[in-house]
């Protein structure tokens, strides 16, 4: 149903920088990468679409976080949302909702909230019930 999500940047070394952390810490894989162009995507490893893509404007004006616009991150586990929670905030990300239940969305939603370093709001989750996570240690 998606193709590709576009989160307008401001400055791409920043941006790249945040969001190359925060990918590795999904498992997600860098497709292309353009500095001369201001633009980077990434993909789940050997799923070409959906793509996650950063860059600036294509209008050269200035990005701005849309009121009511968040994109969701679909993570593979509870320590997943987490881990990637965590590296955000540790590079920047502002906290807008802590990892844990959401069950007014559904019994087993699992997410977390938070803004890039530009304002974007972002959201790592699981839809999974919980499983044993005793031998991941990157929670």
């Amino acid at each position: 149903m998606i193709s590709h999500v576009f989160i307008g940047i401001r400055d791409f070394s920043k941006s790249y920088a945040f969001y190359s952390t925060l990918m590795e810490a999904l498992g997600l894989t860098l497709k292309f990468q353009d500095a001369d162009k201001s633009w980077a995507g990434w993909m789940k490893p050997e799923q070409p679409r959906p793509l996650f893509v950063i860059g600036l404007p294509f209008n050269g004006e200035t990005a701005s976080p849309g009121n009511g616009q968040m994109v969701a991150l679909q993570a593979a586990s509870r320590a997943a949302v987490r881990h990637g929670y965590n590296t955000a905030i540790a590079n920047g990300a502002v906290c807008e909702g802590p990892p844990g239940l959401r069950p007014h969305y559904h019994p087993d939603y699992y997410g977390a909230y938070f803004r890039d370093p530009d304002g974007n709001k972002l959201c790592i989750c699981c839809h999974q019930a919980q499983v044993s996570e005793i031998w991941d240690t990157r929670a």
